[in-house]
């Protein structure tokens, strides 16, 4: 009995393992053996880090992609631009994802399905008909300028298209969802009890909300910060359809770097550098939770 239940749990933490091991860790490694690499022209455009000189292997590694990212302000200005746009977008969703999973949690169990499934309703849709739609929003001549043209607000078409702003709205738009389920899921585990005995001991509702509600659902703001940051910071589709033609994000430059330049070994080299990003919040999550495992025990 116990070697089956241990066939079963090596079974099911292994299908997992090697679904990520084929899909990430693989890739990765590819990745990044051909930064360390030199562009040429052949097929493929890179030259490779193992060959062979009078019958011994030799090791050519290359640190030329790297010093390039950070000499290049094209690079430097795509990366700190590019984590500006997702701050902000994160900080967006939260500041509207937060209110509406509280109201969410705390509405009657006959309309919470109702709105879980409003706020899960805009995936049926194709992400990037999505995108698309905004452009028929916020063009010149779109439904926001003419609404406010109509009712004398403004005199002069709003540039709403290739700004940040737009760009905001998009990803705000699309990534909101991934920040209220994570909420919501925290915040309607939380004992009512506890707002209660504060309301008793003289506390008023908003302190009880800051000394309370808010620390309880901290693992939940990490998680939905997480996963609005970590997409946002590599967007491509957004910026490109919504965004300024001057500043590129730098999954746009990853993409011409692969497509347009063929230059492999910077664009795997813009792949590493962002991904080493992006594990720092992730280990400070990993961290977060292992405190509040430890502090529940």
């Amino acid at each position: 009995m116990r070697l089956t239940q241990r066939s079963g749990q090596r079974l099911v933490a292994g299908i997992p393992t090697l679904w990520l091991l084929v899909l990430f860790l693989i890739p990765f490694v590819i990745v990044f053996r051909i930064s360390f690499s030199e562009v040429r022209l052949a097929i493929p455009p890179y030259t490779p880090l193992l060959s062979w000189h009078h019958g011994a292997p030799h090791l050519e590694v290359h640190w030329s992609a790297y010093s390039f990212l950070f000499t290049d302000q094209l690079y430097i200005s795509s990366y700190l631009y590019s984590l500006k746009v997702a701050a902000v977008s994160t900080l967006c969703c939260l500041l509207i994802g937060y209110p509406m999973a509280y109201a969410i949690a705390h509405s009657g169990s006959a309309v919470r399905p109702v709105l879980l499934m409003l706020i899960v309703l805009p995936f049926w849709t194709s992400f990037l008909l999505r995108v698309y739609a905004w452009i028929g929003l916020l063009n010149n001549n779109g439904v926001i300028n003419n609404v406010l043209l109509y009712l004398g607000v403004i005199h002069h078409p709003l540039a709403l298209m290739q700004t940040d702003f737009a760009v905001y709205i998009g990803i705000v738009y699309s990534y909101l969802p991934f920040m209220i389920l994570p909420l919501y899921a925290n915040l309607e585990k939380h004992d009512v009890t506890l707002l209660e005995a504060a309301a008793d001991l003289g506390a008023r509702p908003w302190r009880a909300f800051w000394r309370i509600t808010v620390p309880q659902s901290l693992p939940g703001i990490a998680a939905g910060c997480l996963l609005v940051f970590i997409p946002a910071v590599g967007e491509y589709v957004i910026p490109t359809l919504l965004g300024r033609t001057d500043q590129l994000m730098i999954g746009r430059v990853l993409s011409d770097e692969f497509f347009e330049n063929r230059d492999w070994p910077v664009a795997s080299a813009v792949a590493i550098l962002m991904l080493l990003v992006l594990v720092v919040p992730i280990m400070w999550f990993q961290r977060l939770e292992r405190r509040e495992l430890e502090a529940a025990k």
